[in-house]
């Protein structure tokens, strides 16, 4: 019998055509399919564990997942073969093993999203990434707002009702708005984040930079914990979780 040894797989994926990465019995998912692909590669269908769970819709340049395997597979052959059972809208960058007790969601120390925009013409490639804004945002009530949120809060206002924590406080590192060309750049880096926490945020900001919230509401928002202090939240199409830190 083959010794069990810990893989941590690196992947990215186009969360468009994905109900998130949950499995979910009412749509498909990404560990689902990253499941049923393994199970063609190890003839066994393991338990893999996420850094995170990320909405429908949204997207991820790095994430991070851990899964127990026989020892019997090169790690090059392992991520060779893997690749070559998932489609085309997902693909595995590195793997390796790790000890026995890592784990991708609890030894986490943080997560950087991004929030991407543009303006413009409706662009049909763009439109699938990010979102079209109708008129250029002011950059510097944008920025304002940004560092309102830097620090430890409590970010209950900023949340979804479908949260499944009870603790909602969180310390936010970095928080900024930034253009290149066209493109608007939502960032943000976090010890943890709450369900939909980003896209109000996100959405938050934007009402800030148009002028439709004071740049300084987030104080509110965190003392009376109440949703609907802050803005909108942004579709998910422009959401990626950008960066894993360990």
């Amino acid at each position: 019998m083959c010794k069990l040894k810990r893989m941590l797989l690196t992947i990215s994926y186009d969360g468009t055509r994905y109900h998130g990465w949950q499995v979910q019995p009412n749509g498909i998912t990404v560990q689902q399919v990253m499941q049923d692909s393994l199970e063609k590669l190890l003839g066994t269908r393991p338990k893999l564990t996420g850094c995170s769970r990320t909405d429908s819709g949204v997207h991820a340049k790095m994430f991070c997942c851990h899964l127990d395997c026989e020892d019997n597979i090169p790690e090059n052959a392992f991520l060779r073969g893997l690749n070559s059972l998932l489609p085309n809208d997902i693909a595995v960058n590195d793997c390796k093993e790790v000890e026995s007790d890592f784990h991708a969601r609890y030894n986490a120390k943080g997560k950087t999203y991004v929030y991407r925009m543009y303006t413009g013409v409706t662009d049909p490639f763009l439109s699938r990434y990010a979102l079209r804004l109708e008129s250029e945002p002011d950059i510097t009530l944008a920025n304002k707002f940004c560092k309102t949120v830097i620090g430890k809060n409590d970010f209950y206002g900023f949340s979804a009702s479908g949260r499944t924590v009870e603790d909602t406080v969180r310390t936010v590192t970095e928080c900024t708005f930034t253009k290149e060309e066209n493109i608007y750049c939502f960032n943000i880096t976090a010890n943890g984040f709450l369900y939909n926490m980003v896209r109000i945020l996100a959405g938050t900001m934007l009402d800030v930079s148009y002028g439709r919230l004071n740049a300084l509401c987030a104080k509110s928002v965190f003392e009376k914990k109440d949703r609907f202090l802050a803005g909108v939240t942004l579709p998910p199409q422009g959401l990626f979780l950008k960066e894993v830190h360990y």
